[in-house]
């Protein structure tokens, strides 16, 4: 790329980061970012259309691109709280598990409403929910299942209160697998679910997108730029509604069953690339950081090999070319290769690198 500023551009062997730049857009996104450039258009009218696509696409009821999936949590969250243009209640409650707190919290907190805290049971739930809180809050991933019910769970208590309290799931790094489009509203019944447009979806990296019933729908749509309301700040571009759109068609028409399977065949390499380096045990960890379904090369760094984990993460963001790795282990002594960012090839750039670097 044209590199006026002197940035190096990075190999990519993290994930799709917001960092690193999330994700690389396929041509088709690209292609419809710069038509959508070229011309102005009654924005909320496109909002709309591209709405409506996208909820049929997914197999949803109704469907609005937001301005990143952190933005689409204030969003989903702010209309769960107050209906359009309504004053936010002054205790307004939000429930989620203590195992799934982490630093989009604030994004709920936005709005006002107050977090409150449950543990991993049936008994904590069912009595939270009969406070009648604006709305559950849970968080897919296998990084966040330990200390939460299962979505399941969470569902079927919800539904016994009447009216039932509104379930939103954030799934932002849930894709692959593609189907989490639609599993979790369509088929489990989650009132909303929501996605991160830059990562797996392949779109620009400031867009996001709720998926779900139309009544949440609709109010985010009301609480969100062009509107002067909470989201007015949270402003959604022609490029990025035409670009998400034209991602999620072609993230739809990829195979993704040969897609998994490319992404297993580099871990392979890797592992059998590493083999036999002093002090380097390679195998195989599984599903990625965020839980999907596919695999990475976890290194652990022996003390023969020379090196700690940090000094080889420093090396080969140091290098030529610029090299980014996952961290991970409880001991800190192992990095996590992951193939879901790659370019063809990038993943032998990757090899030789350690493989140099772990031979002096």
């Amino acid at each position: 790329m044209s590199n006026p500023f002197g940035v190096r551009p990075v190999v990519n062997a993290s994930a799709t980061l917001t960092a690193l730049g999330g994700s690389l857009m396929p041509p088709p996104a690209l292609k419809a970012m710069a038509q959508a450039a070229s011309c102005f258009v009654d924005l909320p009218e496109l909002h709309d259309r591209v709405g409506e696509r996208l909820a049929a696409l997914t197999r949803n009821e109704a469907a609005c691109v937001t301005s990143g999936a952190a933005a689409a949590i204030t969003l989903t969250v702010a209309s769960c709280v107050g209906g359009p243009a309504q004053a936010f209640p002054a205790e307004a409650e939000v429930v989620m598990f203590t195992g799934q707190r982490n630093g989009y919290d604030y994004a709920a907190r936005l709005t006002g409403a107050r977090i409150v805290e449950i543990g991993p049971s049936i008994a904590e739930l069912r009595a939270a929910l009969a406070r009648r809180p604006a709305c559950v809050l849970w968080f897919a991933g296998a990084h966040y299942a330990a200390g939460a019910l299962p979505i399941e769970d969470v569902l079927r208590v919800a539904r016994e209160l009447d009216p039932a309290v509104p379930v939103l799931v954030d799934a932002a790094a849930q894709i692959p697998p593609v189907s989490s489009l639609w599993h979790f509203t369509t088929g489990l019944g989650a009132d909303a679910v929501i996605f991160s447009g830059g990562k797996g979806l392949r779109g620009p990296q400031a867009s996001g997108l709720v998926l779900g019933r139309r009544w949440i729908v609709d109010r985010c749509r009301a609480h969100a730029s062009p509107n002067q309301e909470i989201g007015r700040g949270m402003k959604v571009g022609k490029e990025e509604l035409l670009a998400l759109y034209a991602a999620v068609e072609w993230t739809l028409d990829q195979d993704e069953q040969a897609l998994l399977a490319g992404y297993e065949q580099i871990v392979d390499r890797w592992i059998a690339g590493l083999r036999g380096l002093p002090g380097v045990v390679a195998e195989r960890g599984y599903p990625s950081e965020a839980g999907q379904p596919h695999g990475r090369a976890i290194v652990r760094l022996l003390p023969a090999s020379g090196w700690t984990r940090d000094a080889l993460v420093r090396a080969l963001w140091d290098g030529d070319p610029r090299i980014a790795v996952g961290v991970t282990g409880v001991s800190g002594d192992a990095i996590a290769l992951n193939p879901q960012t790659l370019e063809p090839g990038e993943d032998v750039v990757v090899l030789d690198a350690l493989v140099r670097h772990l031979r002096l």
